[in-house]
């Protein structure tokens, strides 16, 4: 510490107020103390912290070491026996305990004054810097646990893809270069240690294969899909099967590429080609498909599936349940897995379909049921069957004339046409019914249906009833 060079002289004659006003404008709250270490009056050039600090008159005539937290007693003390030295002063972190026992933090420096009778303390407000100092502590220890669950997901995702038994490589697009290989990829390429990654990926293929998955690359380049080749290897001629997809990562576009072999051992499945065409077809087709294990948790899903669930790639439906988009939960898929346990396959089951964003669609769906292993499977085709036009009805239609003749429809025509059939036969009864009690008064019998006469006519003419003219011209 640097001290006045003359203080008696540039100070003048300072009396007590005068230093007084100095004191508090020099800290933001200043405590005078007497040679017992009992507080004598408390100053604060902070309004916040008098506030905070509110109740702090209960501080006089008590020691200052009782206004503290328990863990900054020793700090008083220290400071109290440091105060009469001229230089080397320290300054203490101190908790001082506020009327609803927190802890304020305030940084304090002592001063024996006069014939050593007296300390004044000055404190320096540390709110503001332990908030700060807090919310980096928070910050870091959130990045902390950031980080960890990024270190431990990238082990668990290396593990995965050194494990995968399919060869598969991560290329470079752009330079064409291999990046890394997981351990089948190695197996077949025959890596070693004077073979590393970063190897042309192109070399790997015959001189005839390497247009081919040239021209593949460059077709997942620029629309991000593309159909898988069939060429050899360089070394050994071996038969392989390319398929590429890209992925992001840091603003960078990767290749992930998948090495199949087309060779059929005794656990694997070879399609005939028609079959593969078939499954191509599904996969294409305008109505949508979907395959659901025993528990009702999807499969896999077509194109057109995924378009009217809305749902942007097939992992967003794989292992969800059918009935998180179909009609009622927990009700209709029920119904048709139950009617495929025990009748067999299930026609023109009417229902509606509900997608991610709120579109709902009328569909009319048609299920199966097959072994797969150990249980079945069941497969759903679903038709939108919504407003579309339709040919007006003809007179001369088939309508049901009871109840009777109704209930004999049901299984042979779908939901919806029931109930139209319903509403049609309920409309024509009533008409015969208002007729009847008219004594065929026309009139009073639109006016008993709360009809105009010109609809009663038109509701005569569709159902057949009584004897209009040709010519539309009708008489009450």
């Amino acid at each position: 510490m640097k001290a006045f060079k003359a203080p008696k002289t540039s100070l003048g004659d300072l009396d007590a107020e005068a230093a007084a006003i100095l004191i508090t404008a020099a800290a933001d709250v200043a405590i005078i103390v007497d040679a017992a270490g009992a507080v004598r009056d408390v100053a604060f050039n902070s309004e916040s912290l008098a506030e905070e600090l509110a109740g702090q008159d209960s501080w006089l005539g008590k020691p200052w070491i009782d206004t503290v937290a328990p863990d900054s007693r020793a700090k008083v003390e220290s400071l109290l026996a440091d105060s009469d030295a001229v230089a080397g002063r320290q300054w203490r972190h101190v908790n001082l305990l506020s009327a609803r026992g927190a802890s304020v933090p305030i940084l304090f420096s002592a001063v024996r004054i006069g014939d050593g009778s007296r300390a004044v303390a000055f404190g320096r407000d540390l709110r503001q810097l332990s908030a700060l100092q807090q919310r980096l502590l928070e910050a870091q220890q959130s990045l902390d646990r950031d980080y960890s669950r990024l270190r431990h997901a990238e082990t668990r995702y290396r593990m995965l893809f050194q494990l995968w038994s399919d060869p598969v490589l991560i290329l470079d697009p752009q330079a064409q270069k291999v990046t890394e290989t997981n351990q089948a990829a190695d197996r077949l390429l025959g890596r070693t240690p004077r073979r590393p990654a970063g190897r042309d990926f192109l070399e790997i293929f015959d001189p005839k294969g390497r247009e081919a998955v040239e021209l593949l690359l460059s077709g997942v380049r620029a629309t991000g899909r593309a159909d898988e080749v069939r060429v050899q290897l360089e070394e050994d001629s071996k038969d392989i099967i390319v398929s590429a997809s890209p992925f992001r990562q840091e603003s960078t576009t990767y290749l992930l590429v998948r090495l199949g072999i087309p060779v059929a051992d005794a656990n694997a499945i070879v399609l005939p080609k028609a079959k593969t065409k078939l499954l191509k077809l599904v996969e294409n087709v305008p109505d949508a498909f979907v395959v659901t294990g025993q528990d009702g948790r999807i499969m896999t899903a077509n194109a057109a599936f995924l378009d009217m669930a809305q749902l942007a790639n097939e992992d967003q439906a794989l292992g969800e349940p059918l009935e998180r988009w179909l009609g009622q939960p927990g009700v209709e898929l029920e119904v048709l897995t139950a009617s495929l346990r025990q009748r067999g396959p299930v026609r023109l089951f009417v229902t509606t379909m509900r997608g991610e964003y709120g579109a709902t669609t009328e569909v009319e769906i048609s299920a199966v049921s097959v072994m797969n292993g150990v249980g079945p499977c069941y497969g759903f085709a679903i038709r939108d069957v919504g407003p579309r036009v339709t040919a007006p009805a003809r007179a001369s239609t088939r309508t049901p004339r009871s109840v009777e003749q109704l209930t004999e429809l049901i299984g042979q025509v779908p939901l919806k046409d029931l109930v139209r059939e319903a509403t049609d036969v309920i409309e024509r009864l009533c008409i015969e019914a208002a007729l009847e009690l008219t004594g065929d008064n026309r009139a009073s019998a639109a006016e008993m249906l709360g009809l105009s006469r010109q609809s009663l006519y038109v509701k005569l003419r569709r159902y057949g009833l009584g004897d209009l003219p040709a010519d539309g011209s009708e008489q009450g």
